[in-house]
């Protein structure tokens, strides 16, 4: 498929803090794609260096063909942009930041922008100092929606929305983008929306990438394994046995029940268990969300 975004070779430090080195991945046309990571694992980085607001130490970021620091403005003008804190002018109604914004963008589409207010049961009078910071949010996100972009970034998207606008939102956005075929390429830390939203996720753990692919292979393929350690001696020897093994994400143990999370299948686990020479009984293996599944692969702490 067409990558709308390619970044090669990525590496940025702040000081002599790494934040990632040589990362590498697209996105393609079309699709839905959510970049997972805990805090500081450079979301908002790669959100900044996309925007051509930060330029990386090394590598290039692509968006549509074009060098992002070099980019032209009417390729510029494709992007719809929403940054981390969700910028507004406060002093404004509805309907008066919604001419403003429509006086720069030659495409743009009121009726995206008044079908969402809506949904919110919004006069088009209401100042925006006197919504709540959920609604505000939605504001953002309908002027992003209006401006008709073919590719949308949007940095912590749910920022402020309790969990009926994130409902109301996500399933409003994958309609929309689904419907006029729209790139998103987005980040949140409310991971349940993420599973409802996105086609594919890259999952970020410190100076890298775990992986990227569907989410649907997430769901499908990725265990919880959980078993009871019969052996005796260091707890602590059980883990440093296992480490060792890339198929096991986080080997844990506590009271004597052995976790990690694995896209293998329970034959394999079976075998490396048996390598290991770790006596255990009871191994079962459990579906899990997308949510669970990102923490076993991270790590809890």
């Amino acid at each position: 498929m067409e990558a709308v975004i390619e970044c090669k070779g990525l590496t940025h430090f702040y000081g002599k803090r790494k934040i990632y080195e040589n990362l590498n991945f697209q996105v393609p046309r079309g699709r839905i794609l959510g970049l997972l990571g805990k805090n500081g694992t450079g979301k908002t980085t790669t959100i900044n260096i996309l925007s051509g607001f930060l330029a990386p130490k090394q590598g290039e970021c692509l968006v549509f063909g074009e060098n992002i620091r070099e980019m032209k403005p009417a390729t510029r003008a494709r992007i719809g942009l929403l940054i981390e804190g969700h910028v507004q002018y406060p002093f404004m109604t509805i309907s008066q930041i919604e001419r403003f914004y429509a006086a720069f963008y030659p495409k743009w589409r009121r009726d995206a922008y008044y079908a969402l207010m809506s949904k919110l049961r919004t006069s088009p009078r209401q100042r925006i100092a006197n919504m709540s910071c959920g609604q505000r949010s939605q504001v953002a996100l309908g002027l992003i929606l209006a401006q008709d972009p073919e590719l949308l970034v949007l940095d912590d998207f749910s920022l402020g929305l309790d969990p009926g606008y994130r409902r109301l939102f996500v399933d409003y956005l994958r309609e929309y983008a689904k419907a006029e075929g729209k790139t998103v390429f987005l980040t949140s830390h409310i991971i349940q929306d993420m599973e409802r939203l996105v086609d594919d996720c890259i999952i970020m753990d410190y100076g890298k990438i775990l992986l990227q692919c569907p989410v649907s292979e997430i769901l499908e393929g990725f265990r919880l394994y959980r078993c009871q350690w019969e052996g005796l001696g260091e707890s602590e020897a059980v883990v440093s046995a296992l480490e060792p093994f890339h198929e096991l994400f986080h080997p844990s143990l506590s009271r004597r029940t052995l976790e990690f999370g694995s896209f293998a299948r329970e034959e394999t686990v079976q075998r490396i268990l048996q390598d290991c020479h770790i006596e255990y009984s009871g191994l079962q293996a459990s579906r899990v969300s997308l949510e669970d599944a990102f923490i076993s692969m991270t790590g809890k702490y």
